[in-house]
């Protein structure tokens, strides 16, 4: 079984991750690890914060020269601005954040005990396990890839960035839409035995909870809403050489809850960040009275970055299932199991 905790705060000393259930016997390389952190910092329109981290995971369980041990790994991510302690109290709550609703849940009297979790600074964790569950999916040359599909309705790349510097200029914010792409995927990852098991729904749960993700789409995902079944069902058809395929791939890899075989497409909307340089109305949470929500330092857009996170879920959630499949304890002995379903599959 593969899961996953994390741990730490925007400001706090640092971020920690930790992967269980990661078979023996896996080479990790950290500087792959570091180079999907900063794949995670890139992207037009992201703040001053990435100008500040370095991101770096430091390995500090589960490894011996180099090599997975079966037992636990654990990442560091230090924060170079650990500042928690001499941060100003947050008074007004922004909203489309976390802020208002986490300071009425937990009884607090500080909006920064709220925002110091639900900060997206949180996906630094996310992106470490997700370069482990990476590495052990090139094993068996699973592949995945993110790209930005449009923001704020914009599609090309001029469009794009002009969208973000009027975002700029107005000291506002801009959301967008991203797909993720899984290649090689084996058919018979997840079940339709259970809800719980299924490939599409565990996928969903994984990007969804990224901080800022609104929707979620797999293959033709809402374009289904105004077809008919005719039209954008995927035939099946058969030969020798390629076993079963298809001709299109509408359904996105997935149908019942387990992978057919195809690319794995997803999509996910991600919302504008809800720190507004020039913010929106709210409430002082001890007067009461009207004011300005606070001002964070923030981003102007994280669509492109919000896409390398879920490719992190995304890589997770695959692992999980595939380990699911095909044994959890010693590598060679998944590889020996995932060659033996392949021949019996032909």
């Amino acid at each position: 079984m593969l899961r996953c905790l994390t741990a730490g705060e925007s400001h706090g000393k640092g971020m920690v991750a930790i992967l269980e259930g990661i078979p023996a016997g896996l080479k990790v390389d950290a500087a792959a690890i570091n180079k999907e952190l900063k794949r995670r910092q890139s992207g037009f329109g992201r703040g001053k914060r990435m100008q500040i981290e370095n991101d770096r995971a430091e390995i500090i369980s589960g490894l011996k020269n180099n090599l997975t041990l079966g037992s636990p790994v654990t990442l560091l991510i230090k924060n170079k601005d650990a500042s928690i302690e001499k941060l100003h109290k947050v008074m007004a709550a922004r909203p489309g954040h976390a802020d208002l609703a986490g300071l009425l849940k937990y009884g607090f009297t500080d909006i920064r005990e709220v925002l110091e979790r639900a900060s997206a600074r949180s996906t630094v964790a996310t992106v470490a396990i997700g370069a482990l569950c990476k590495r052990l999916l090139n094993e068996f040359r699973i592949i995945i890839t993110s790209k930005v599909l449009s923001v704020g309705g914009e599609s090309t790349k001029q469009g794009i960035i002009a969208k973000i510097d009027e975002a700029i200029e107005n000291k506002d914010t801009v959301g967008g839409i991203f797909e993720v792409v899984a290649r090689n995927v084996p058919v018979g990852l997840g079940s339709y035995v259970q809800a719980d098991r299924r490939l599409d729904s565990r996928l969903a749960a994984g990007i969804i909870s990224i901080p800022g993700i609104k929707s979620f789409e797999v293959g033709l995902g809402a374009g289904y809403a105004v077809s008919f079944g005719s039209e954008v069902h995927d035939a099946i058809y058969h030969s020798k050489s390629r076993g079963y395929f298809r001709l299109t791939n509408n359904a996105g890899g997935i149908e019942g809850g387990i992978s057919n075989g195809q690319e794995i497409v997803l999509r996910g909307c991600m919302k504008p960040i809800s720190t507004l340089m020039n913010p929106l109305d709210s409430v002082n949470i001890h007067t009461k009275k009207s004011a300005k929500a606070a001002v964070e330092r923030s981003d102007t857009c994280v669509v492109e970055s919000a896409g390398v996170v879920a490719e992190s879920a995304t890589a997770f959630v695959l692992a999980e299932a595939f380990l699911e499949k095909f044994g959890a304890d010693c590598l060679q002995d998944i590889k020996e199991s995932y060659k033996n379903y392949l021949k019996r599959i032909r």
